[in-house]
């Protein structure tokens, strides 16, 4: 039988950490060891924690004295972790029933894939629930690495609680980047898909809290953009040399970055954040001069010459328009 390590970081999530675990616990199938690992959390972490692990022998807990940070702490977990496969999920977020089964018996079936995502379910800090399944589609299958690469398209489509990795595999290649705190997710899925393979799970396999805790540290769109390009250096520099067609991809990946950055541009100059929209329309041309060869550059620096007022007038008919074309093309 398969074996699962969980490693849940736990820092002022105390009232959700026993959801969380037991939705560890209550899964079917592989061996599971769960450790919880408390960073020097001022709520009641650890008093949840210290029950969870004396009710149940697969539950161990240890507590730092001074808070480390997320990055740090998750690998604190990658080092203990000894099992065939692990999971990082956060104390915030929690397992849907058949989770860790679905993604062990493909893994176990698939020995190239380095690592499983699946569907998640969203709950905002309202209690609303909806879907993310980027990537995902109506079917269990595996990509190549390239394949996943490409259908990222410099963004992370994966959200973390769903993703469970060999851990032979993230031992040998290492943790997560402390100079990435916004993107280090991204980077570690490039890595990982340059040495394996990639299995799609078609279900829902974890809810993922998007609440006003999370979100209070959610970076810029200028922050957002540069650790993302950080994290595609990182690939590119490190990982990306295995795989076919190495130079053609980074150049890719770099123009679809740019490209982001000009929306980011263009959301920002709707707004009326005029320095913002130029620093991230520099940003676009740093990552890829060509960028401005692009449709999506021309209609920008349209939008730029009538100026905002102008914009803001015409802005209603255009979106109009845009619509009207939408539609008819369906």
């Amino acid at each position: 039988m398969s074996s699962v390590d969980i490693v849940v970081p736990c820092f002022r999530y105390g009232h959700f950490l026993r959801e969380c675990v037991e939705s560890i616990l209550t899964q079917s199938g592989p061996e599971l060891r769960v450790l919880i690992i408390d960073d020097a959390s001022p709520d009641n972490t650890a008093e949840v924690a210290q029950a969870l692990a004396c009710s149940d022998p697969r539950v161990d807990y240890r507590r730092h004295t001074s808070n480390q940070g997320l990055i740090a702490t998750a690998n604190e977990g990658i080092a203990w972790a000894r099992a065939d496969y692990m999971l990082l999920l956060s104390a915030d977020d929690y397992l849907l029933p058949g989770a860790l089964k679905r993604s062990t018996d493909l893994m176990d079936d698939h020995p190239s894939v380095a690592f499983t995502f699946g569907g998640a379910v969203v709950l905002d800090q309202r209690g609303q629930y909806s879907r993310h399944r980027i990537g995902v589609g109506s079917r269990t299958h595996v990509l190549s690495g390239l394949d996943f690469t490409k259908l990222g398209g410099a963004r992370n489509i994966v959200l973390s609680p769903t993703v469970v990795v060999r851990t032979s595999l993230q031992k040998r290649l290492g943790g997560y980047w402390a100079d990435l705190p916004y993107a280090s997710d991204m980077e570690m899925w490039l890595r990982l898909a340059a040495y394996g393979d990639v299995g799609v799970i078609a279900a829902d396999q974890a809810v993922y809290r998007a609440h006003s805790a999370s979100m209070s540290s959610e970076p810029s769109r200028e922050q957002e953009l540069l650790q993302r390009k950080a994290a595609i250096e990182h690939f590119l520099n490190e990982s990306a040399p295995r795989m076919t067609n190495a130079d053609a991809l980074g150049a890719w990946l770099n123009r679809m970055l740019a490209l982001d950055a000009i929306g980011c541009a263009s959301a920002s100059f709707n707004e009326g954040a005029i320095e913002s929209s130029a620093r991230l329309s520099e940003l676009a041309v740093s990552i890829d001069p060509s960028v401005r060869r692009t449709r999506r550059w021309r209609l920008f620096a349209r939008k730029k010459s009538l100026g905002l007022r102008g914009w803001q007038l015409v802005r209603p008919a255009v979106e109009w328009f845009r619509f009207i074309l939408r539609n008819e093309h369906r």
